[in-house]
């Protein structure tokens, strides 16, 4: 049985890297992006906020978000690993001029930054 549709990062670390990119996004577009839905964003959200990965600040009728980059991974196998390092790596690749498109199925969590690409 061939399974295509995995990757390499759970739902958890999509919405930490959506929200990293975009501390202002909407929980509904974030679920957009990722492809599932808003309320699961919102318990993904809650659960990274438990684990005190995640700080959620309300911003008037809005909320920001924080991401603590200097909280460690949470399994022995990237033991030592930041978070900052994992988001480093991911900016880095997102500014590569080498990234020639986006994969299937992306949408942008940040429109302003997809024009730079």
């Amino acid at each position: 049985m061939r399974r295509d549709g995995w990757t390499f990062l759970t739902n958890h670390g999509h919405v930490l890297v959506c929200l990293a990119v975009n501390p202002e996004a909407l929980l509904r577009d974030v679920a957009t992006s990722i492809g599932i839905t808003e309320r699961a964003v919102q318990q993904i959200v809650g659960d990274l906020e438990r684990a005190g990965v995640l700080i959620r600040l309300r911003v008037g009728r809005r909320n920001s978000y924080v991401v603590r980059r200097d909280e460690l991974f949470r399994h022995p196998v990237e033991g030592g690993v930041t978070i900052g390092d994992f988001m480093d790596l991911v900016e880095r690749a997102r500014a590569s001029p080498q990234r020639k498109r986006p994969p299937r199925g992306f949408v942008p969590a940040r429109p302003d930054r997809a024009a730079h690409q």
